[in-house]
Formats: C-alpha cells, sequence, structure tokens
C-alpha cells in the first residue's frame, strides 16, 4: 500500500453511523450503566472518542504502539520531560526550537535535571557527550531553524547501547516523509499545530511512543496533568491530516526551487536546506527521508539584524509571523521572534545568525514567491545603498 493510500485510509469510518467524516463527541462527560460500567469513556480528560481517533491515526503513521495528544506541541514535550527524575541528563541538539529550550532551562533545570547541547549531525558528538546520568537524547531532524539532519538510525544504535531513550521532534518532517520510530527511535513529538494541521488555525501537540509501556507511561502523565487536546481541535487535525501528503509533496517542490533561487543570489552568504547537494547531510536526509520538507533558511551578506528587519517586513506573499506549515508561506526572523528566549551567543553558537531568516514555503505558485523574495531583496539593496550614499556625504 502505497503511504498517501494508508494516510487517507488510516481515518476511520464512524462504526456508528457510517459517517466519513470523524464525528466531533463535544462533551464532558460520560453517562455510565453502572458505577465503572461505561461504553469504554467517562470523562473527557481521560478520554473522548474524537480525541482517540487522532491519537490512533498518529500511532498508524509514525509505527508506533501509543499516540497521545496535548493541548500544544510545548505540552507533548513537556509530557516526555516528565519521564524524567532529579539527577537524570538530557542530550539536546544545538540548533534547538526556542520554546524548546526555554522549557529545559527555565523549567526542569531547577528540578534538578541536567542539559547538555550537542552537535548531532556527527553521531560521535552524541556518543562523546553521554554520561550515565543521560537518560534522553532529544533531537530535531530537520532542526528549526537551520535544518541541520542527524542520523537517526546512527545515534539509536548508541542510546540503546546506553539504554537511553531516543526522542525525535518530527515535526519539520511529518510521518508523510520521514518515521523516526522505524529506524530505532523510542518516541516522536509533534507539533500538531504546524504540517499535520497544515491550515493555521489550531494549536496541538502528538507524542508517539514505540513501546506499548512507555506510551502507557506517558498517556498516564497526559491524564494526570491535563494538558489534553480539545474534541474540536482533534477534528481540525484529523481533517489537516487527509491531505498531509498532497500537501507535503507540493510544499517539497516549491521549497526546492526557492532554495535553488536563494543559493545563487548575490545577496545571500548561506542557504540552508537539505535538498540542496550542498547541505552538510544531504546524503543523510536523502537516505532517511522521502522529501526534503517546506521549510528554507538563509543568511544575508549584510549579517545584521536590522538587513533581517528591512527584508522581513518587504514581502507580500510570505507573511510575517510566528509558526510554519501552513498552506499561506510565512516568515520569521528567528533571532528576534522563534529563538529570542536563547542568549545570543548560544543562538549563535547553535549557528542561528543575526541575519538568518526562516521561509515556510507555502502552495502558492512558486514562481510569485521567487518573485516576492527578489522584490524584497531589490528592496534592502536600495536601503543599503541610500545609507551608504548618506554616510559618503556626511564623510
Amino acid at each position: 500500500m502505497s503511504t498517501a493510500t494508508e494516510l487517507i485510509h488510516s481515518i476511520p469510518v464512524d462504526p456508528l453511523t457510517g459517517s466519513i467524516s470523524v464525528p466531533i463527541y463535544q462533551t464532558s462527560t460520560f453517562v455510565q450503566e453502572a458505577p465503572g460500567v461505561n461504553k469504554g469513556y467517562d470523562y473527557a480528560r481521560s478520554g473522548n472518542p474524537t480525541r482517540t481517533a487522532l491519537e490512533d491515526i498518529i500511532a498508524k503513521l509514525e509505527k508506533g504502539s501509543t499516540g497521545i495528544a496535548f493541548g500544544s506541541g510545548l505540552a507533548a514535550i513537556d509530557a516526555v520531560l516528565k519521564l524524567l527524575k532529579s539527577g537524570d541528563e538530557i542530550i539536546a541538539v544545538d540548533d534547538i526550537y526556542g520554546g524548546a529550550f526555554r522549557l529545559f532551562t527555565q523549567v526542569y533545570e531547577k528540578f534538578g535535571i541536567t542539559i547538555t547541547y550537542a552537535d548531532s549531525t556527527d553521531a560521535e558528538n552524541i556518543f562523546n557527550a553521554i554520561t550515565p546520568a543521560t537518560k534522553l537524547i532529544w533531537l530535531e531532524t530537520p532542526t528549526n531553524p537551520t535544518l541541520k539532519i542527524s542520523d537517526i538510525a546512527a545515534i539509536a544504535k548508541i542510546t540503546k547501547a546506553h539504554a537511553c531513550w531516543l526522542c525525535v521532534d518530527n515535526t519539520f518532517a511529518s510521518p508523510a516523509l520521514q518515521q523516526p520510530l522505524t529506524l530505532g527511535a523510542d518516541i516522536v513529538v509533534h507539533s500538531a499545530t504546524k504540517y499535520l494541521g497544515g491550515h493555521s488555525d489550531l494549536i496541538a501537540g502528538l507524542v508517539v511512543a514505540k513501546d506499548p509501556e512507555l506510551g502507557a507511561r506517558i498517556k498516564f502523565i497526559q491524564n494526570a496533568s491535563g494538558a489534553i487536546l480539545s474534541p474540536f481541535d482533534s477534528w481540525l487535525a484529523i481533517r489537516g491530516i487527509e491531505t498531509l501528503h498532497l500537501r507535503l509533496k507540493q510544499h517539497c517542490i516549491n521549497a526546492q526551487i526557492v532554495a535553488e533561487f536563494l543559493e545563487t543570489h548575490p545577496q545571500v552568504d548561506k542557504v540552508f536546506y537539505p535538498g540542496l547537494k550542498t547541505h552538510h547531510n544531504h546524503e543523510i536526509a536523502q537516505q532517511q527521508s522521502k522529501g526534503f520538507g517546506g521549510i528554507v533558511s538563509f543568511t544575508l551578506k549584510n549579517d545584521t539584524q536590522e538587513a533581517a528587519t528591512a527584508f522581513v517586513t518587504s514581502t507580500e506573499f510570505f507573511k510575517l509571523a510566528e509558526s510554519l506549515g501552513g498552506i499561506k508561506s510565512l516568515l520569521c526572523h528567528p533571532a528576534q521572534m522563534t529563538h529570542k528566549s536563547i542568549p545570543t551567543e548560544r543562538r549563535r553558537q547553535g549557528g542561528v545568525a543575526d541575519s538568518l531568516i526562516r521561509l515556510s514555503v507555502g502552495l502558492e505558485e512558486v514562481e510569485d514567491l521567487v518573485a516576492d523574495l527578489e522584490k524584497a531583496f531589490r528592496k534592502i539593496e536600495s536601503i543599503e545603498i541610500k545609507e551608504n550614499k548618506f554616510s559618503n556625504e556626511i564623510a
């Protein structure tokens, strides 16, 4: 069965009515026949049929045993971290999402959990960083926002040899392109707000565990902590998943064209996209993924926040906004937006330069997107010319 067919038919027909669309069970509680005797549900925090449908779908798509849905991507990350205890250590990818960095350092470090950051593009760096206290390896691949690629299978072998869990944030790729559990990972997390939802209209997080026992532990944390996904947002995520494969195919096509355009532009310093042969781990990306995704990042030769600000405020079709993965193109300046919570030097060490711009390439006609970017380049070039002329006149 092809991936597209499996994806579409992972969404069940309602067994009670035959509804082709999963029903929204907008209820907080369920009537019981006797104390403890029910039809599988008692209270909606503990379980809801619409949410269960989503959890089963994502577990199937990621080839895992258990799916667990949360009210946001960070709530999903938080649930995984609650598997740890004081004295445990996390080794995390150095180019980490700012929200995850904030959660790790400002919430969990004070509970005695140590965070070590490593460049996971070389699996040996993970091997060298592991200590007896290490319990969790945290990867993003591709990373946010410099699109670093880690060899999931190679790192999984290392984690298993050291009795650690390997968790992969699969948000940028989605199961339509990459399935980390089949490569040896133990846990996958998603911000379903992004490609899984696909329409910039919900906030949601998902976790998938490979092992049923580990899945049960995270499921317990979901119920005990209560950061659940609502029935309606569960339905929105399911609706988004219905077109995931088709959307990702076009996102990849458009992003490749945009990346190749940027790579030859005279005002661009570096382009970060796994689909380019110049990408550090292009071959690994080819091996473990069915596509390279819809995110492209680049730095300007004028490596200043001022130049980046001028650029991101000069586009028409690329809308300046947080988030990514929707059908409409977005762009952001991580240093002032998504990664603002990371200290400047730490951010730069991870590769997030002052002028780095992240594009979420949407589903518009790609010729229009390239023209939009070219217009922004011309605008910042004219600003630079005026500034230089003014400086020369003063001199």
